[in-house]
């Protein structure tokens, strides 16, 4: 049986065993990233735990909605043992009616016609394999960019704080990108801060003359799990085909072993097409979208 959970009535404990059983296994849908990128998220669960769907919810102007927040790619629904894709629609169809708007990214395709499904891509690569045969599946120009950027040498740091990240985010067009808010900002660097003390991720990249910072990643690591949540470009890191040359040491220190590395997706074509060089593939999720707010608060969404 489906019930609706509120914050403070879900068990911690029961719910990351089930988001770790399950397949396809991302960092997002963890108790602990949820409570820090979508304070107050509530829940439905079926049958003990045995398969849950995380909400993240708010409210404004009193009225309650469902909404993906930033830096927390994709939720839906999740099982060890029942069909994923089953369960969703189940999930969707129980979705309480006092959320007026509904606007989430999942991993599965819903079959609903009350709402509007949107195709997104997002691109994983298996590092099961070795090294070679990971390089061999690398287009030529993935291959020409990462020996030219080692011919550069340039020296991968780990002292990146995540305050120094986000700066570099900001002052290279970050503040041209709407719809992320200071308190997305504050929430993300509260969850760097929690990985890097709780081994859940780490920062790397790469300084000028060891002090100003030309490239950095935050990197979210769970098991079987690499995503590359967070990454920032300069002009220069750009021109020396840093993130070619950080991209491919990723890939090197895992390949061998049962891990995805999780690129997290972009809708910019150059971005896809330098994810996609790498050998990766598609794995899509959907937005889901369904408008109940009356006029003229509609308009105000």
């Amino acid at each position: 049986m489906i019930i609706y959970l509120k914050h403070n009535e879900i068990d911690r404990e029961q719910w990351d065993n089930c988001i770790k059983d399950s397949c396809r296994v991302q960092p997002y849908a963890f108790s602990w990233y949820l409570d820090i990128m979508a304070p107050g998220w509530e829940a439905l669960t079926d049958d003990d735990y045995d398969s849950v769907f995380p909400i993240p919810c708010s409210s404004r102007f009193g009225i309650q909605y469902a909404a993906t927040p930033a830096f927390l790619q994709q939720l839906g629904a999740f099982s060890p043992d029942k069909s994923q894709q089953k369960a969703i629609n189940e999930f969707i169809d129980y979705m309480p009616g006092f959320f007026r708007l509904i606007d989430l990214n999942v991993g599965q395709r819903i079959d609903n016609d009350r709402y509007r499904v949107t195709l997104k891509a997002n691109y994983e690569l298996d590092l099961s394999r070795p090294y070679e045969k990971l390089w061999n599946c690398f287009s030529n120009h993935c291959k020409r960019n990462i020996d030219k950027a080692g011919k550069k040498k340039q020296e991968i740091v780990t002292d990146i704080t995540p305050e120094e990240l986000i700066d570099l985010f900001l002052n290279n067009r970050g503040m041209e990108i709407k719809g992320i808010k200071p308190r997305d900002y504050q929430r993300l660097n509260t969850l760097m801060n929690f990985c890097l003390k709780n081994k859940k991720g780490r920062i790397i990249g790469v300084r000028k003359s060891r002090k100003k910072i030309i490239y950095g990643i935050f990197l979210v690591e769970i098991k079987g799990s690499k995503t590359m949540l967070f990454v920032v470009n300069t002009p220069e890191s750009r021109e020396k085909r840093i993130n070619y040359h950080i991209v491919n040491e990723i890939i090197k220190e895992s390949a061998g072993t049962k891990t995805i590395l999780d690129f997290a997706g972009s809708s910019i074509p150059s971005i896809a097409s330098f994810m996609e060089s790498f050998g990766s593939i598609n794995v899509p999720f959907y937005r889901i979208y369904r408008n109940r707010l009356p006029w003229p608060i509609r308009m105000l969404k």
